[in-house]
């Protein structure tokens, strides 16, 4: 279309698909008709266990779509909770940010509260943030452990991360040969799933986008400030 003539840039026709544009001051023209910055859209969801974080699925499953039926504009999941977790997962059509909520120099935490089939004692509680060494060599640790509540044969854990590796929790659990029995998302960052009914969505308040575009600039920073005091290693020292 562009190297038909059919995009014009600020009033003139351009043939290069190459040209750097500013989307939010250049005026941009498809066929005569001005194109229009899409309105961000920042949501939460609730995710039932069992619905699955895709736009379609082989098998048929539920997916995270089918519980946005009001929702007229694409978005997209930031990152993902696999078919058997649950809780907190926010979706939107801003790509820049998604990105940055997942980018590991943020350290914008995510909470979980996780219920294992065994009763969790101090040597497992250490383990899971000394870190395992999985059988591809990941070494994978978590952030912070605590126990909630605990019943004859089973545990309730409060895990924090800082860093989000795909089936992260289980791994680690794997490697224990500990079984989890439920993985609910309680938080990512300040934003808590709150009183969001299961399969509910709703949109963040412009308090909650704040919140937690304030804590990733301040992980952005800390990064930063503890890079800077590294000493540079000195050449040929023993």
């Amino acid at each position: 279309m562009i190297r038909a003539g059919r995009v014009r840039l600020n009033g003139a026709s351009r043939c290069d698909p190459e040209s750097a544009v500013d989307v939010e001051q250049d005026r941009i023209e498809v066929n005569g008709k001005l194109l229009r910055t899409a309105e961000k859209i920042y949501l939460m969801l609730n995710k039932p266990r069992g619905v699955v974080t895709t736009a379609s699925d082989e098998k048929g499953r539920q997916t995270v779509y089918d519980l946005l039926i009001e929702q007229k504009s694409w978005v997209a999941p930031v990152g993902r909770l696999d078919k058997a977790s649950e809780g907190l997962l926010l979706l939107t059509n801003d790509s820049e940010w998604a990105a940055r909520v997942l980018a590991p120099e943020t350290h914008l935490e995510k909470i979980y509260h996780v219920q294992i089939g065994t009763i969790a004692d101090d040597s497992l509680l250490r383990a899971m943030v000394r870190g395992v060494r999985t059988a591809g060599g990941d070494l994978l640790q978590v952030k912070s452990v605590r126990l909630l509540r605990q019943g004859e044969r089973n545990s309730w854990l409060d895990i924090v991360l800082d860093e989000g590796r795909n089936r992260h929790i289980r791994r680690v659990f794997d490697e224990l040969n500990v079984e989890v029995l439920r993985l609910i998302r309680v938080a990512i960052g300040p934003l808590p799933l709150g009183q969001l009914s299961k399969g509910g969505v709703r949109p963040l308040t412009a308090e909650e986008k704040e919140s937690l575009d304030q804590a990733m600039k301040a992980g952005s920073m800390r990064q930063k400030g503890a890079a800077s005091t590294r000493k540079p290693s000195r050449v040929g020292a023993s």
